[in-house]
């Protein structure tokens, strides 16, 4: 096989290897109902069967990175790939809630190896810049049509099959991988590694997952409970001692000066916000398409698949725009279509033709693939290849953070924005009314039990109140990543549009002030 062959052989395993992960996050969210009613977990059961696999993945993100970084991707990629696939039978086999979320942690683990490595194998085998930055904004393009493609692969299967086949789907494509990588992936390592500082794992696990939780938890029943502050001080004291650790080191986890290049930290900081604003928005219109439209999870799926393929056309056309543009430039116009996309969602209301909302989708899906695949390349470039699992490792920490902090801060914006906007008819139960205001689900099934017109009432009150709440919420992110496009031109000021291949002690920003 020659080598034009093989660099492409390998874009093209790391992109059935990543979407293979981001049909995951989003597949199991339509089979919770059914594995409800099979394996009878509890509330809190049910919330670490849907968080456990992130929450894992995240926490060791950083280590992983590291460790494909010193034993070679390839190595680490299908050692990960083939722990996948057997983690994904035994979650479609688990006979009881406590095996599932063990299975699914499992599950978790495992893709904490194949996420970076898929990404820095790309880094490593597409030398040539123009190259390398096509071939990240379709890798890009391929993450974001796996999120999109998720409740749609789940729908599908869940219209014929038990809940475990969502997950038994993983088991073929991970054979075809296997066997596709085996032959065509070439091995990459850090020629020189060092070894993993074994106190720095614990200390960054413990501090992205107590973060991360925080976060999680303080959407559900706000800051001031004692579970939510304690993963924060967890978090913190875990975090300032893991940075510090890492100054210190000959060869550390992150190597933290990293994050006194600006092209580096800008890129970070853009990515973590884009994600911020596109999962919660994610979250926000599965509500509105089920729930005030009334659609079925697998057409509201099919709903939101425009916005999945938007995004990876923006991606696929961002490498040529950035050729003739530059890179500070197309992620500010990908942000600003980002948020023109969310203005637009501010003027639906609860009777709005699929129409309208497919060309905001476009719009703002378009926007996020110019700004991924952009900030992503930047990242990489701005390292030396041989620290590019490592570097992948932040990116994808950078999205796990800005995915919770986003649910987080716009989803009690939301939830606030409803319950003070919700006008409910007078004389309702006092239980009735509780419920109804706690949140739009609980409001449709409260009025449910209630008779006719008083029912109708609660149900259109609520739908309307969602619906300002949406408004109130996309343009609070709007403002956001308004604020974030007019920043990222001055922090990416004079990167250049190609960033030639960087040496161990000389990255892009060096290249810039040499020049």
């Amino acid at each position: 096989m020659n080598d034009t062959s093989r660099k492409w052989g390998t874009l093209v395993i790391a992109c059935l290897a990543m979407l293979l992960l981001s049909v995951d996050l989003t597949v199991l969210h339509l089979a919770l109902p059914k594995l409800g009613e099979d394996l009878a977990p509890s509330a809190t059961q049910l919330l670490w069967i849907a968080d456990v696999y992130g929450f894992v993945l995240a926490a060791l993100l950083i280590t992983m990175g590291n460790l494909g970084d010193r034993i070679g991707r390839k190595r680490l990629l299908l050692t990960g790939l083939a722990a996948f696939g057997a983690a994904s039978v035994l979650t479609a086999y688990a006979p009881n809630a406590p095996l599932l979320i063990a299975a699914r942690a499992l599950l978790g683990v495992a893709g904490a190896t194949v996420m970076p490595s898929t990404l820095s194998l790309v880094r490593n085998v597409f030398s040539d810049p123009k190259e390398r930055t096509t071939a990240v904004g379709v890798w890009s393009s391929v993450s974001a049509i796996g999120f999109a493609l998720g409740p749609i692969v789940g729908g599908l299967l869940l219209d014929h099959f038990w809940w475990g086949s969502v997950f038994l789907i993983n088991v073929p494509v991970v054979v075809v991988v296997l066997a596709a990588g085996l032959v065509v992936l070439p091995e990459s390592r850090n020629p020189r590694p060092g070894r993993i500082d074994l106190v720095s794992v614990p200390l960054s696990a413990a501090g992205v997952l107590g973060l991360i939780y925080a976060m999680k938890e303080a959407t559900t029943g706000g800051v001031a409970q004692v579970p939510v502050i304690a993963a924060a001080v967890i978090a913190v004291v875990a975090l300032v001692a893991f940075v510090r650790r890492q100054t210190r080191l000959t060869e550390p986890l992150i190597d933290v000066a990293l994050f006194r290049r600006r092209a580096f930290t800008a890129t970070v900081g853009a990515e973590l916000v884009a994600v911020f604003a596109m999962l919660a928005m994610s979250v926000v219109f599965a509500q509105y398409f089920q729930l005030v439209m009334g659609w079925s999870p697998l057409t509201a799926g099919l709903a939101g698949l425009p916005g999945g393929l938007a995004a990876g056309a923006g991606g696929a056309l961002s490498g040529v725009l950035v050729h003739r543009w530059g890179r500070g430039p197309i992620v500010s116009l990908g942000l600003v279509l980002t948020a023109t996309g969310f203005v637009l969602f501010s003027r639906i209301d609860v009777e709005t033709p699929y129409l309208y909302m497919l060309a905001a989708m476009v719009v703002q899906g378009v926007g996020m693939g110019f700004t991924f695949a952009v900030t992503g390349d930047t990242l990489l470039a701005s390292v030396p290849k041989e620290r590019a699992g490592a570097a992948s490792a932040i990116s994808e920490t950078a999205h796990e953070m800005g995915g919770a902090l986003g649910i987080a801060v716009l989803g009690s914006v939301l939830t606030s924005a409803y319950r003070s906007g919700l006008a409910l008819p007078d004389g309702l139960p006092d239980g009735v009314a509780a419920e109804a205001r706690d949140t739009l689900a609980g409001a449709l099934k409260a009025a449910a039990a209630l008779p006719g017109d008083a029912a109708g009432a609660v149900a259109r009150a609520a739908r309307q109140a969602f619906v300002e709440g949406i408004h109130v919420t996309v343009l609070t992110g709007a403002a956001i990543l308004l604020v974030l496009a007019v920043a990222v031109p001055f922090a990416l000021r004079g990167v250049p549009k190609v960033i030639p291949e960087t040496g161990e002690e000389q990255t892009a920003e060096d290249t810039v002030t040499a020049r």
